[in-house]
């Protein structure tokens, strides 16, 4: 294993592909928010409400994704934007663009 790496997305990009990494980064947004929700008590760790997380991974994934490619970010930016919009899930993410969609039109 000669190679440096100088970051973790760099070393799984390279071993697993840009889309494991996508998909790493969404699927860790999401489970530091579950994470957290668990600490608070509001649900299990290990439970049903876990599956139900995966979906919402995966299409934060794409959503972040599409944003990426839109913004032209490079590859350990664009997996910290999916990581970041996995962890605010649809919801989070539906309220940050309410806010600025309405700064861009109104003006505030």
């Amino acid at each position: 294993m000669g190679d440096k790496y100088q970051s973790l997305t760099e070393l799984l990009s390279a071993w697993f592909g840009g889309a494991f990494t996508t998909l790493f980064g969404a699927l860790m947004g999401r489970l530091m928010w579950h994470g957290n929700e668990a600490r608070k008590g509001r649900r299990k760790f290990i439970g049903l409400e876990l599956a139900w997380e995966l979906p919402v991974a995966f299409g934060m994934a794409i959503v972040g994704e599409g944003i990426s490619a839109y913004l032209t970010l490079a590859q350990p930016t664009s997996t910290g934007l999916v990581a970041c919009l996995a962890y605010l899930g649809p919801r989070g993410t539906e309220v940050l663009f309410q806010r600025w969609f309405g700064k861009k039109i109104i003006g505030e």
